[in-house]
């Protein structure tokens, strides 16, 4: 299906879930651009892998874009402000954090994508999909709340077990923030407890998108540097077929 935004860009790639089978992307051709995502539950090292990507495609000449998860200047300080009086319900998480995706698509993703830049996201929907369902909001209405994203040119996915991820960020970090640690739903009196709870629901949400969005897995066990090998030999196949991403020197 193609729709037109409000700005102006022309038609887009959207998925939209029916009722009788799980939300496909619909097929339309491509943009100039590439878009690479990555996803993970904390602690997979995919933030890791998307700066290491990042700086090899600069330095072979692409023009590259990085985009954050809740990053949007229009919604950043509301979300910050009812995290710190704890304010937030399950479904006005679900909807600042769809205001902040739709705001970061028509603004940037868009039409950086349409002008022929290669855009890096540090989490996507697919994050919606599993903190929100995981929060207990409904699957098929989240993803019918997303159904005007663009779909990615690879949705990498670092797979890695829950208790290998508490372990690395215990190691590296004091304590877990109370929505972090999901403390909203009630699921232990202890932080370190329910962040291994939710995060486990969240888990198991990622394993079940795996086919239905064709998720690319990652083993993120392996060495760092065999990761990211992975990831730039994915990212080159894709590449290699795009005209317009490599910046003019």
């Amino acid at each position: 299906m193609e729709i037109t935004s409000g700005n102006g860009f022309g038609p887009f790639e959207v998925f939209l879930p029916t009722h009788s089978a799980a939300p496909k992307y619909q097929q339309h051709g491509e943009f100039p651009g590439r878009l690479f995502i990555v996803e993970g539950i904390d602690g997979s090292g995919k933030s890791t892998q998307l700066s290491l990507l990042h700086k090899w495609l600069e330095s072979k000449g692409y023009g590259v874009v990085f985009s954050e998860w809740n990053s949007s200047p229009l919604v950043k300080d509301t979300t910050k402000f009812g995290k710190k009086k704890k304010m937030l319900t399950a479904a006005t998480f679900s909807l600042i954090h769809a205001t902040d995706f739709a705001d970061r698509t028509e603004k940037s993703i868009l039409p950086l994508l349409k002008a022929g830049a290669v855009v890096l996201c540090d989490r996507y929907v697919y994050t919606a999909f599993a903190r929100d369902v995981a929060r207990g909001m409904d699957r098929e209405w989240v993803r019918e709340l997303y159904g005007f994203s663009v779909k990615p040119t690879v949705a990498f996915y670092f797979r890695v077990p829950l208790e290998t991820a508490i372990g690395r960020l215990l190691d590296g970090r004091n304590g877990f923030k109370y929505y972090e640690a999901g403390m909203d739903l009630e699921l232990s009196d202890d932080p370190e407890e329910s962040f291994r709870l939710f995060q486990g629901l969240i888990l198991r949400e990622y394993e079940d998108m795996i086919p239905e969005f064709d998720l690319t897995v990652i083993d993120a066990t392996l060495p760092i540097e065999v990761q990211q090998a992975q990831v730039r030999q994915i990212a080159k196949a894709h590449l290699d077929k795009a005209t317009n991403v490599r910046v003019q020197r």
